[in-house]
């Protein structure tokens, strides 16, 4: 084991990992995006993020955030982030349209939802038997004003998030299927 890691955080980052990849590939594969739902997240199983992510284990909330207190930053979240599509900051960039300032490129429909899939996942993940459908929008509206997304990247986003909050993960997951991903 390296230092810092007891084979209890690194046994429960494992089972913390695993159990959301495959919440993520279940949502993936209802919506018919089978790809990405076994491509999903494989990163985290690599050295770079996983060694990180089993030092700052905790199990209740994601070990980038305890990492990123710790250090004042998180290298498992700045190599995750540059190597997985279905996350915004992956789609961050010097706009021309905003005089060359830092602003959200359109994210193809198929990463959206990906993205959709995996804050539903994590909230099911980390909260547990406290889940709701309402959970994934909660969390991003608490976060919302200093995300960087192209308008129709957030606006797609915001509509499943508040279409899963208010009619359920069924309806939602066969909107994506027959409309958003036709």
């Amino acid at each position: 084991m390296s230092e810092g890691i007891t084979m209890r955080k690194w046994w429960g980052h494992l089972k913390t990992i695993t159990a959301h990849k495959a919440r993520v590939m279940g949502l993936c594969f209802r919506v018919g995006l089978y790809r990405q739902g076994l491509l999903h997240d494989l990163s985290k199983y690599g050295p770079r993020e996983f060694l990180v992510g089993a030092r700052y284990f905790q199990g209740d909330r994601s070990p980038n955030e305890a990492e990123r207190l710790a250090t004042g930053v998180s290298s498992a979240w700045l190599h995750h982030k540059g190597r997985n599509k279905h996350h915004l900051e992956y789609w961050i960039d010097y706009d021309p349209a905003l005089d060359h300032r830092m602003g959200g490129m359109e994210m193809p429909v198929r990463y959206v939802v990906e993205m959709f899939c995996d804050r539903v996942a994590a909230s099911q993940t980390y909260q547990k038997e406290r889940y709701t459908d309402a959970s994934a929008w909660e969390y991003y509206a608490h976060s919302q004003d200093h995300y960087i997304l192209h308008p129709k990247t957030r606006a797609l986003l915001e509509r499943l998030l508040l279409m899963l909050r208010d009619e359920g993960e069924e309806r939602t997951l066969a909107y994506i299927r027959r409309q958003v991903l036709r």
